[in-house]
């Protein structure tokens, strides 16, 4: 059995605020330590009002002053948004503070629309060249200093935090593969290029100080209840968010509706059926089921579980019944 983590992106949901998000975010990270999983990640978005991890950096930190064992790490940073230099010394900071704790999961994506992107890059000419780049310029702030190295990142220098490379296709696949970085692949909302992606990684991978042989983390969404009924009931929340995002309306998390994937018009239901292509919704049976043919198919090394509910005690329920895949 692989291990499991969950990717928590701090849902705010309709009629609550930020601050209950982030509370909420908490409790679960500590139930999530408890129920055994391996780490607990956070997502950097902007400019979405139903999303409470825009400064990641600073949510881990809440995290993990919070918990005691569990790793914990962004899911990711994306890296054009920032200077490697402010990135590296955030994370050495963390690191600094919760030593053998903290993963950097770093991705290419804005992570927003691009007028927000305007608003918070250096600029807006990024070369196709400049992710990898960036990544290897952060990779070396977090090894030893070098003879005649000019900058350096305090905290972080010779820290070497764990680098992740994330994506939802070949590019990061085939980045990762010649960096030797473990890769998480975005399957829970971006399916298509997975099988791919994977041939990819594990075919062309080299190997590095950090990692000797390819390491896979596939994301993946989980809507456990007790009843199916009730699970449909639960992830109607979830697609709702999502039809509302393909729209261009993104807000907080709505409250569940009942018969909602019927009442959806067929465009509406096939996007929607594409993008949740990687999921277990249903009892704690055939959530189980669901999980372990996917990894069966796929020979995941690890599931990064995603679970966005309304309804908070729900939310814990899912993820202790998941939790019990590895007991």
């Amino acid at each position: 059995m692989p291990k499991l983590s969950i990717l928590d992106l701090s849902p705010i949901v309709q009629g609550s605020t930020p601050g209950q998000a982030l509370a909420n975010t908490l409790d679960l990270a500590q139930h999530a330590e408890a129920w055994g999983y391996q780490r607990y990640w956070l997502a950097e978005h902007h400019n979405m009002q139903g999303i409470a991890s825009a400064a990641t950096s600073v949510v881990i930190g809440h995290v993990a002053g919070g918990t005691s064992k569990i790793r914990v790490g962004a899911g990711g940073v994306m890296l054009p948004n920032h200077s490697p230099l402010v990135i590296a010394e955030q994370f050495g900071t963390l690191e600094a503070l919760y030593p053998g704790r903290i993963d950097l999961g770093l991705g290419r994506a804005p992570g927003t629309d691009m007028v927000t992107a305007g608003a918070l890059r250096r600029n807006l000419d990024a070369a196709v060249d400049d992710f990898p780049r960036d990544v290897v310029a952060l990779r070396n702030y977090f090894g030893e200093p070098r003879e005649g190295q000019r900058v350096h990142a305090v905290p972080g220098e010779g820290m070497k935090v764990p680098l992740w490379i994330l994506g939802s296709s070949i590019y990061g696949a085939s980045l990762a593969a010649a960096l030797g970085l473990p890769y998480a692949f975005a399957s829970h909302f971006a399916p298509a290029m997975m099988e791919q992606a994977i041939e990819v990684y594990r075919s062309r991978f080299e190997p590095s100080e950090q990692l000797e042989e390819p390491y896979l983390m596939l994301g993946f969404n989980v809507c456990a209840a007790d009843t199916d009924a009730e699970a449909q009931y639960l992830r109607s929340s979830a697609l709702q968010a999502v039809v509302a995002l393909r729209k261009g309306t993104p807000g907080r998390l709505p409250p569940p509706l009942e018969g909602f994937e019927e009442q959806l018009d067929p465009h509406d239901r096939a996007m929607v059926a594409q993008f949740t292509q990687c999921s277990a919704v249903g009892s704690p049976e055939a959530v189980k089921r669901g999980v372990l043919d996917f990894i069966e198919r796929t020979g995941a090394d690890e599931l990064m579980l995603v679970g966005q509910m309304y309804d908070h005690d729900a939310r814990l329920h899912c993820f202790e019944i998941v939790a019990e895949l590895n007991g």
